[in-house]
């Protein structure tokens, strides 16, 4: 099966300085961390597909909470990687949206040439085993300002957010319909009691309603240690019916799910779930919709 990887993450942690990577991180709910803190390259995804059957056509690396201090640091070393391995293909990178300096940080991720979009993690939960940002960007005027900025150079804006979150970013996706806003994880379901699934199926409806967002498939790692096929089937399903192919694509998320399953099982479940489908269908999923939204 021929794929593109619409979803994953490259760190060298012998050169390069990932806040993350320290002993004291905090409990994430996903075990031993041990397996992730090691470097993972373009070798390593590589060999994952290979060993799985796959073909990896393509990839779409996604920032990985690099240095805050020099995000084009990162930026400038995944271009080097991509220009001596051929991959990722697309660098989907950081800028924190609400800092003074936003517009510049933008501009310089773009003087590489790999570069299709800007992604700040906004996870806002009362649950502060599920907080992921630091403030509720999305409310603030100043980060709207940067966010304003990436029609200026193309850019597309991957959105990593909570059902909660539904309407304040279709909001802004209606405010800015220039812009291409990619749906990362799935709205990430890590809530399963009814209200909340009746909340999340809300929210991915809510969102597909607006022309210029896009379903990212991946990621159910990361809310469901112990994932299955059947599991994850009705997300995938309300995904694709409320989307539909050409506006869905699916990822790894590798490494960070490798915690809870190798390459060749996430890629299986999403072929079985799919398995009923046309063969445009299908070849939009895996490779055609990630081709296109980030100009592969």
């Amino acid at each position: 099966m021929q794929i593109v990887d619409s979803h994953h993450h490259l760190w060298d942690l012998e050169r390069n300085a990932y806040p993350w990577n320290k002993p004291e991180d905090h409990d994430r709910g996903w075990g031993d961390l041990s397996s992730l803190k090691r470097t993972f390259n373009v070798e390593h995804l590589r060999a994952e597909a290979a060993a799985a059957g796959l073909e990896l056509l393509n990839s779409v690396h996604v920032q990985a909470n690099w240095d805050p201090a020099d995000p084009v640091g990162e930026t400038r070393w995944l271009a080097e990687v991509a220009a001596n391995t051929g991959l990722p293909g697309a660098i989907v990178a950081f800028a924190d949206l609400s800092a003074e300096n936003a517009r510049d940080v933008i501009a310089a991720h773009c003087a590489f040439d790999g570069v299709r979009g800007i992604r700040q993690v906004l996870n806002r939960h009362e649950d502060p085993r599920l907080n992921r940002a630091p403030r509720d960007y999305l409310a603030e005027s100043q980060w709207r300002r940067g966010f304003a900025a990436l029609a200026d150079h193309g850019l597309s804006f991957d959105a990593q957010i909570y059902h909660q979150q539904a309407k304040a970013l279709a909001e802004l996706a209606h405010a800015h319909p220039e812009t291409t806003i990619i749906l990362d994880h799935a709205l990430m379901p890590a809530e399963r009691d009814e209200a909340n699934l009746a909340g999340w199926r809300e929210a991915v409806a809510l969102l597909s309603d607006c022309p210029n967002t896009v379903m990212k498939i991946s990621g159910f790692g990361m809310v469901d240690n112990r994932w299955t096929v059947d599991s994850i089937r009705p997300f995938v399903a309300h995904c694709l019916d409320r989307f539909g192919p050409e506006r869905a694509m699916f990822g790894s998320n590798f490494p960070v799910d490798r915690l809870m399953a190798d390459y060749g099982r996430i890629w299986s479940a999403f072929d079985t779930l799919t398995a009923e489908m046309g063969e445009d269908a299908r070849d939009a999923l895996f490779c055609g919709t990630a081709t296109r939204v980030y100009r592969l």
